[in-house]
């Protein structure tokens, strides 16, 4: 099986499906991970941008990605594309990856970069014949963004499948460890606490010491 996780922001791939992507590494499957913004001067400097990259590529090492792609998008400007481009990127990405499985931000995420990629995605995404090989999407939460919605005006994130990564919460830990960038103390949302308390409260919502929780979005069963 080939997995695919589209990630706004390094980072996102970890928050929303690290213990799971360790999991099926471990399991033998293809695992991709793209991250599809990359930080622009002077906003983001070129030092921050190469430190990120480099704590990315160190945090997919860790979880055994079968090959990381980096999109270099610009981050907080999707809106300034044009559609076709932001979709025709998702496109080619799905045709270079050739995904059974496909993790996705949720669309009601605070950042308009979740938004937008998911958009693209399912364009991208859609059941056509040359991507009937796509057998199942599912939306991840990310720390930070997916809890963070307006209540009421945006859907809110209620997880309808639930994988196990009790085997696989501390590398999931170690991983966002890497991204020292990104990382926060608690109480702040992006801490370990944070994450370790989410893992737990997900797994125990399901009998389960330690889980990751998703939003299905398409499931196509076998023949």
């Amino acid at each position: 099986m080939t997995v695919l996780v589209i990630a706004p922001h390094p980072d996102d791939e970890v928050l929303g499906c690290g213990g799971v992507i360790r999991r099926f590494a471990n399991e033998g499957h293809a695992v991709h991970v793209a991250i599809v913004t990359r930080g622009w001067a002077p906003l983001f400097p070129d030092d921050q941008v190469a430190q990120v990259r480099a704590e990315a590529e160190a945090a997919s090492k860790i979880l055994g990605v079968t090959q990381l792609h980096f999109m270099d998008l610009p981050v907080t400007k999707l809106a300034l594309l044009p559609e076709h481009e932001l979709n025709g990127a998702m496109g080619g990405l799905i045709d270079q990856t050739q995904p059974n499985w496909v993790f996705l931000p949720y669309r009601s995420d605070l950042h308009e970069d979740h938004k937008q990629i998911f958009d693209a995605a399912q364009v991208a995404l859609r059941p056509l014949p040359n991507r009937l090989n796509v057998e199942r999407i599912l939306c991840y939460e990310t720390l930070s963004e997916t809890h963070w919605h307006a209540p009421q005006a945006e859907p809110a994130f209620t997880p309808q499948t639930y994988i196990d990564i009790t085997s696989t919460l501390a590398t999931k830990i170690e991983a966002m460890r890497a991204y020292k960038s990104q990382l926060r103390d608690a109480p702040n949302a992006r801490s370990i606490d944070s994450i370790e308390a989410l893992a737990k409260f997900r797994g125990m919502t399901v009998h389960r010491m330690a889980a990751e929780a998703f939003v299905p979005v398409r499931e196509v069963l076998g023949e």
